[in-house]
């Protein structure tokens, strides 16, 4: 039994970090996809399959983190003086609205609710980030008006994170139904 939890372990381990690496690739093939990225589909599959509900948060809190640090210190260290350790944390804030989001909405997990936890994600991780950004910045003026024009101006990069949750969202509770129904042994609890 022991050993079938250290494989379970392991597998869903691995599958977290070749995703949340993925973060990566854009920046080290110097091709834009901002906002594309494994972390809302890391956050909804942690909600859902996670017995230990301080796992749910705590395995896309990592992801992020270990990833924001080599991409803030790596390709963005002009905007930071110093080594940045911990930075953007309204993203950490999204995360933890999904995270709880999806841990209500996935108690059972059918194809639509999943769809709709992914459209619901990549909305909150918008509202969030863009609400910080108009509020934390000088960049629109404190208004209802610089508000709105602060989401307008967001709105290209919410079709990446749109796609980006559905694709890793299909990608991780897709593979995941398949693994379980070809090793049903190596499947996480829910209970």
């Amino acid at each position: 039994m022991n050993q079938q939890v250290n494989v379970r372990w392991g597998i869903v381990a691995t599958v977290v970090i070749v995703l949340a690496l993925s973060r990566l690739l854009p920046h080290t093939l110097s091709f834009s996809l901002f906002n594309f990225s494994p972390l809302g589909g890391i956050a909804l599959f942690s909600a859902a399959y996670f017995k230990r509900k301080y796992m749910a948060y705590l395995m896309p809190f990592v992801a992020l983190w270990l990833t924001n640090l080599l991409i803030d210190n790596l390709f963005f260290s002009q905007y930071y003086s110093g080594f940045a350790w911990f930075a953007n944390p309204e993203v950490y804030f999204a995360f933890m609205l999904i995270v709880l989001m999806g841990t209500g909405l996935l108690n059972k997990i059918t194809v639509p609710r999943v769809g709709v936890a992914a459209v619901l994600a990549s909305l909150v991780f918008f509202m969030v980030t863009n609400f910080y950004a108009w509020f934390n910045t000088d960049l629109y003026p404190k208004t209802q008006e610089g508000l709105i024009a602060c989401y307008i101006a967001a709105i290209p990069f919410y079709w990446n994170t749109l796609a980006s949750d559905l694709f890793y969202s299909v990608v991780l509770f897709g593979g995941f139904e398949l693994v379980k129904r070809q090793y049903p042994t190596w499947v996480l609890n829910r209970a």
